[in-house]
């Protein structure tokens, strides 16, 4: 199977000056772990994830000051459409990251996340995280 099969098509984007309160209200209502961030001044393509989020609030930083421009990652790895389900799962891996961006080009297609693969791989459905 390949990473267009299992990746999620509905990707919740943000701009760089919503706040961390902000992007995980919103990734809270759509029930995902991530965002993509679309920044024109920015380096194309960025990633948020609830991780970004717990590590900033951890941090002691107030979520309705701090911008998501602050915590994109914009190292992120691409994941392919006619990647094979191990492939991203490998990258994943090496990464020690739960989520690729999948591109064709320039063009966001979609997310896979570690829980649309488990779902494939098991022919089960992943429960949300409480």
């Amino acid at each position: 199977m390949q990473v267009r099969d299992a990746m999620s098509k509905s990707v919740l984007i943000v701009g760089p000056d919503h706040t961390l309160r902000q992007t995980a209200q919103l990734m809270s209502a759509r029930r995902v772990g991530s965002a993509i961030i679309e920044d024109p001044d920015g380096e194309g393509v960025g990633i948020i994830t609830e991780r970004d989020i717990l590590n900033a609030l951890g941090a002691g930083l107030d979520p309705d000051v701090e911008r998501s421009a602050g915590h994109i990652t914009w190292e992120v790895v691409y994941a392919g459409p006619d990647w094979t389900l191990d492939e991203a799962a490998a990258a994943m891996v090496r990464g020690g990251f739960r989520h690729l961006v999948v591109l064709d080009g320039d063009d966001v297609l979609g997310i896979i996340s570690v829980r649309d693969i488990i779902r494939v791989w098991t022919g089960k459905p992943v429960a949300a995280a409480a």
